[in-house]
Order: structure tokens, then C-alpha cells, then sequence
């Protein structure tokens, strides 16, 4: 006689879609019941119905991926991959409109710009526009850089999760106090940080939600922005970072209305 295994009863009031993969729809069950909030094992375990083992076995594996995080009471919560994954997605629309604001910022700067989004560990610049002549910072599109130092990475690291931005500062060549003004004054900027006599000013673009997904900056040599080039470059950097926020959120919301 074959043998059939139990399987736990739909949980009443749900719509439970099978995919024919059963090992993907327990996985969704976990990602559904964190949605509502922090939950312990115990409290994954009654909301999915699934054995405490298996809750245990995928929590764990979602965990390594960074899809789920444990807060400070080690309860189990969704982590920031969502939200990578997010500005991954909404990458076309920022590009969109990336082009035209750059090639402003270089315009009355005089100074190459890029477009930084953070990929795990790294950051890689989405997007840049260079002087055409002179000592410049030449940056590729496609270009991967540390989040060790650097004025994007100040932004792309000061609203993280309290976890991401501890682990972050392990190696960094910044401070938790920098971080704490740049969060405070809306921008960033490093001296002689990511390379030698090479200076930049950072801001951050944010999605319809107010996450910080990327980070616009203007780079050049020392010698030709100075000393303290943030009081000088830091109002049109905010500036263009608040365009393409504004841009985002519209985009977002028309999305949204079709």
C-alpha cells in the first residue's frame, strides 16, 4: 500500500495557491506570515501550519539569502534583499531619467557624475556622464567599487538596518558619527577616502517609499574642487538626487493609476 504523508490543513480564511513545487509554496507561506510582522519559530510554525522542522529548515535557508533577518528579540523578520531586488526592478525608470539630470550636473558643476546602486557587498555605478577634457575621475558604467569608502558609499550605508550598517562600518574607512551627519545634513563627501587627491559629494535617491535605493554623486581631482568641495557642490548634488526622487515617485504613481 503506498504511503501518503500529511500535510498540514489550509489555514482558515486563506486562499493557498499551489504551484506544483511544494517546497516553493512552503517557502511563500513563511514570506506571507512575516509580512504581518517579527515572528518567532513558535509563531511561524502556527501561522503556516508546517512542521516545526521544515518552518526551521526554510526560515534558516531564507535567512543566508538575506530574505529574512532576526531583530534585536531574535525573531525572525524580511530582510533587505526585498528591497535590493526593488531598485533592481525600478532600475529602467531611474535610468530614464538619469541622462538629462546628470549631463546638467556635469554642466554646472564641471565635474564627471554617476550613478551608484549597491549590490551586496559592492556598489556598482548604473550610470555616469564625464568631462570631456582635463583631469577627471573616470568611472564606467558597470564599474564595480567598495562600500569601504567613497562618499556614495557613505549614502548607500547611512540608512541601512542597524545589522547592515554595523556590518558595513567593520572595514570602513568612515565613521558611525560621519554617518550619523550624514544623515542629518542629506549629503556626503570624502577627501582623499577611495583614492588619493581625488575628492567627491554624494546624495541619495529614494523610491516612492522613501528608501534610499541609490546614490548621485559628482567626482574630480582635490586640486581643482578644494579642500571642502561639500559647501560648494552639495546644493545642486541634493538638488539632482531630489529631481529623481520626485521623478521616481511620479513614475511610481502613474504606474500605479494605469
Amino acid at each position: 500500500m503506498q504511503s501518503q504523508r500529511a500535510t498540514a490543513a489550509p489555514i482558515p480564511g486563506t486562499n493557498e495557491i499551489h504551484s506544483g513545487v511544494g517546497v516553493l509554496d512552503k517557502t511563500v507561506k513563511i514570506l506571507d506570515a512575516l509580512e504581518a510582522g517579527p515572528s518567532t519559530l513558535g509563531q511561524l510554525v502556527t501561522a503556516t501550519g508546517l512542521a516545526r522542522p521544515t518552518a526551521h529548515r526554510l526560515a534558516i535557508a531564507l535567512e543566508r539569502h538575506r530574505f529574512v533577518v532576526r531583530d534585536q528579540h531574535g525573531r525572525f523578520v524580511l530582510g533587505s534583499r526585498f528591497a535590493e531586488l526593488a531598485a533592481a526592478a525600478g532600475e529602467d525608470r531611474l535610468l530614464t531619467a538619469a541622462g538629462p539630470i546628470l549631463q546638467t550636473l556635469l554642466d554646472r558643476t564641471g565635474e564627471s557624475a554617476q550613478i551608484y546602486r549597491r549590490q551586496g557587498d559592492q556598489r556598482v555605478c548604473i550610470a555616469a556622464v564625464e568631462r570631456a577634457s582635463g583631469l577627471r575621475d573616470s568611472i564606467p558604467v558597470g564599474a564595480m567599487l567598495s562600500m569601504e569608502a567613497g562618499s556614495a558609499a557613505q549614502i548607500l550605508l547611512a540608512w541601512e538596518d542597524a545589522e547592515r550598517l554595523h556590518q558595513g562600518l567593520r572595514h570602513a574607512k568612515f565613521t558611525a558619527a560621519k554617518l550619523a551627519t550624514v544623515r542629518k545634513r542629506g549629503w556626503s563627501e570624502s577627501i582623499n577616502e577611495r583614492e588619493e587627491s581625488v575628492c567627491s559629494i554624494s546624495a541619495p535617491i529614494r523610491n516612492a517609499s522613501g528608501q534610499v535605493i541609490a546614490a548621485i554623486s559628482i567626482s574630480g581631482p582635490t586640486g581643482r574642487m578644494g579642500t571642502a568641495p561639500g559647501r560648494r557642490y552639495a546644493p545642486l548634488v541634493m538638488a539632482a538626487g531630489k529631481y529623481l526622487t520626485d521623478a521616481l515617485a511620479k513614475a511610481s504613481s502613474g504606474h500605479i493609476a494605469q
